[in-house]
């Protein structure tokens, strides 16, 4: 056990031999940090937080308490390979949610990045790759294998189907089922997500120029009306703003595949 003299753990904690826990971290009463488990500086554990498996926590990472970190995923597959978990820096994850590591046919790694906000009881699936400052309402849930891009909003009591994309800045309303990829920067909403707008209020505050969401919007309107398939939808989109860097992430989430279908626009 490497524990940092600048570390504070509480005495009814349980830190195994084999952790590594930086400068200025905080570990409460009774929590659990497994042998495997790295903790970089200044990580807070509030009380009765348990991390288990090949897990590493980024620096000033808050978690709050009953939050289980790093056991062993939900998948009938998993016999108990070593796979890891990889959790970036200043998260602030709340009470009671669960982030699974990731399974060998999933790549074994589960990857949350930077500056997000996991509310109560969200859950993260094995294989999930999660971006920055994401930001999930309370009881939100990923399916495994889940791609999120950076500054996605998904609503309270909202699950994502596993192999599902969501795309840069884009919403998940609340109680929404998402069974198929989400464009950059659309809202969804739906028992199953029908995709409805344009997640403008989010383009605003990160400061986009009016411009280009005019550019965005006006492709937005012909990719719902245009004929044909989604892909060629896309095009159409695309001819109305081409230089708009707006449309060209969503032309390029759709050039890369889908494992899935995309969110349909209501009928």
């Amino acid at each position: 056990m490497s524990v940092d003299p600048g570390a504070e753990v509480h005495a009814t904690a349980i830190v195994e031999d084999g952790a590594t826990i930086g400068d200025g971290c905080r570990i409460g009463a009774y929590c659990t940090v497994a042998a495997d488990v790295v903790l970089e500086a200044g990580v807070v554990l509030h009380s009765h937080v348990a991390v288990a498996g090949k897990t590493s926590i980024g620096e000033g990472t808050v978690i709050f308490p009953f939050a289980s970190i790093g056991h062993a995923p939900q998948d009938l597959k998993y016999a108990g390979e070593p796979t890891e978990l990889i959790v970036g820096r200043r998260n602030r994850i709340r009470v009671g949610a669960t982030l699974n590591p990731g399974t060998v046919g999933g790549g074994g790694v589960t990857r949350i990045g930077d500056d997000n906000l996991l509310m109560v009881g969200t859950h993260i699936a094995h294989d999930c790759i999660v971006g920055n400052r994401v930001i999930f309402a309370n009881n939100a849930t990923l399916g495994g294998h889940v791609v999120v891009s950076d500054n996605v909003v998904i609503g309270g009591m909202s699950a994502v189907h596993q192999f599902t994309r969501l795309g840069e800045g884009c919403m998940v309303g609340g109680m929404t089922g998402v069974q198929g990829d989400v464009i950059p920067f659309g809202t969804v909403i739906g028992n199953r997500c029908q995709l409805v707008a344009l997640n403008l209020t989010g383009l605003k505050r990160r400061g986009h120029p009016r411009e280009q969401i005019n550019g965005l919007r006006a492709a937005f309107d012909a990719m719902r009306t245009a004929p044909g398939t989604f892909a060629e939808r896309i095009d159409a989109a695309t001819a109305v703003s081409p230089d708009n860097p707006l449309v060209g992430a969503i032309a390029r989430f759709v050039s890369e595949g889908a494992s899935r279908s995309y969110a349909p626009f209501p009928a």
